[in-house]
């Protein structure tokens, strides 16, 4: 791990390799090209219900959607329209996920940044943030706090600095993994079975560190996909502001043999149409270079961060009624990505908008540095990123989620089944994942509510684990594998008995 401290041009120099830029480029450049986005969205202005609902259709069979038929989308002003768009997003993630949420928590490790992000409470240049970074100790207690509210999926969160490097993220997965408890209620083993990662974009070669430590998903955010916006808010004297070494840096990880990669953009940077678009066209440019698309898509809105204007005042924050729509348009464009709504939002948005095709949120959300073992820690602006809207502990939300008639999944089966990549992607498109989610979610909630549930969760649990399993049941695609449904029937009966971290 490096220890000394360097200017930002001299590591932005060891960092930045352009030969893993100009790879990835056509004819010299990117994928964005914003003349085209903007004539998209006006050559498909006032389109008629027709179209609307042809599109519709294909979204339905499961096929990323073209730019035109995206940007037709989101030019749809009826009110009427709008329903039916939101009606479809559901029934699209459903016909792909099957109506599963999947649950995890932020752990965030380090706020040490050399970068000055005009909207982030980590940039180098705020004086007010309190810098910390977690001993491998505090990483252990943290992990231990978090398995304490029943927490499976971890997704580790660092600022881009030379003590928060590839060899320190390494450090913090192995140790997020050795972590072990003993469940709350039943005493049986538990441990975070998926480690993700948040971080900085790097070269190919100190990727394939971080594929060797078992992680999950690499999430990097463009933030913005706009290139003038996007120079604007990362002053181009820093790592980020080199909006091509960030932007290809899921296509490094796949070159790296990280075959699942996560894509996202900061919501309130710019206008949200342009910003849709823009996570599109990267969907589109994995597909065409790797044969795949992201794995998930993130859609987090601007919120207050320590001594930032912008974060406050944008001139582009998106209303509620705009993230809804945004977040219908995603699901119907990309379907089989899963997607990702955060604490960022108020429970009343997160509630509405897990009804347009969201596949997994957080609870219990803490986001200073040490905040899980220290909750003080998280009431001080200056310790944290960003503000968040959802501070429920994770029986909470789990309850509501229930009640909303989708059942909550600690599943982490398919990253060690090896259904990632191009063979999730494949199943996902022919709608077979969702019924291994369906299974999954089953057999982890079962676990949750014997090892950590309340008494008011269990007595609206049971019912609907009972439900989920006569559905089970009767659906025609496990009647013709009844040795996959009798392993279901054992596996779970096994986890009555006491064993758990068992999976389909």
């Amino acid at each position: 791990m490096m220890t000394n401290r360097i200017s930002t041009v001299e590591w932005a120099g060891s960092i930045i390799k352009q030969n893993e830029i100009d790879k990835y480029l056509l004819n010299g450049k990117d994928f964005i090209n914003d003349e085209e986005i903007f004539n998209k969205i006006n050559k498909n202005k006032n389109p008629n219900a027709g179209k609307i609902r042809d599109i519709l259709q294909k979204s339905l069979s499961i096929k990323t959607l073209s730019a035109d038929d995206t940007s037709s989308l989101l030019n749809v002003t009826s009110p009427e329209m709008w329903e039916e768009i939101f009606q479809t997003a559901l029934e699209v993630k459903k016909k792909v996920y099957d109506n599963r949420i999947v649950f995890f928590a932020p752990l965030y490790c380090s706020n040490f940044c050399i970068n000055n992000c005009a909207y982030c409470g980590f940039r180098e240049a705020n004086s007010r943030e309190i810098r910390r970074i977690l001993t491998m100790d505090e990483i252990r207690l943290e992990t231990s706090s978090v398995l304490k509210e029943g927490h499976k999926r971890l997704i580790l969160v660092f600022g881009e600095h030379q003590k928060s490097d590839v060899d320190y993220m390494a450090e913090a997965v192995r140790t997020v993994y050795s972590v072990g408890e003993s469940a709350l209620k039943s005493g049986q083993p538990s441990s975070i079975r998926r480690v993700n990662i948040n971080a900085a974009p790097m070269a190919t070669e100190k990727l394939r560190i971080l594929k060797d430590t078992g992680i999950g998903t690499y999430q990097v955010f463009q933030e913005t996909y706009h290139h003038q916006t996007y120079n604007q808010v990362h002053p181009v004297n820093s790592i980020k502001g080199n909006y091509r070494w960030r932007l290809y840096a899921l296509h490094r990880a796949m070159d790296a043999g990280i075959d699942d990669v996560a894509i996202g953009a900061l919501f309130g940077l710019y206008d949200w149409r342009f910003e849709v678009m823009g996570l599109l066209s990267h969907t589109l440019d994995l597909e065409r270079q790797f044969g795949i698309g992201p794995h998930t898509i993130s859609f987090p809105r601007l919120t207050p961060a320590s001594g930032s204007e912008l974060s406050s005042g944008s001139k582009w924050n998106v209303s509620d009624s705009d993230f809804k729509k945004l977040v219908a348009v995603l699901r119907l464009s990309v379907p089989t990505a899963g997607m990702i709504v955060t604490a960022r939002e108020k429970a009343e948005i997160k509630k509405y908008v897990l009804n347009l095709g969201c596949t997994q949120t957080d609870a219990s959300t803490r986001i200073g540095i040490g905040a899980y073992s220290d909750q003080k820690t998280d009431n001080d602006i200056d310790k944290t990123q960003f503000t968040i809207g959802d501070p429920r502990n994770l029986d909470e939300v789990i309850q509501e989620v229930v009640k909303m008639g989708f059942i909550p999944s600690f599943c982490t089966a398919g990253y060690r089944c090896g259904r990632t990549g191009n063979t999730i992607m494949g199943m996902l498109s022919h709608c077979d994942e969702g019924k291994f989610c369906k299974l999954n979610a089953v057999l982890t909630f079962r676990e949750y509510l014997n090892d950590y549930g309340s008494q008011q969760t269990r007595e609206i649990g049971d019912p609907l684990i009972l439900e989920e399993m006569d559905e089970i049941r009767s659906m025609d695609y496990f009647k013709n594998k009844p040795h996959l449904l009798q392993k279901f029937h054992d596996d779970y009966a096994e986890i009555l008995a006491g064993k758990r971290d068992i999976y389909l």
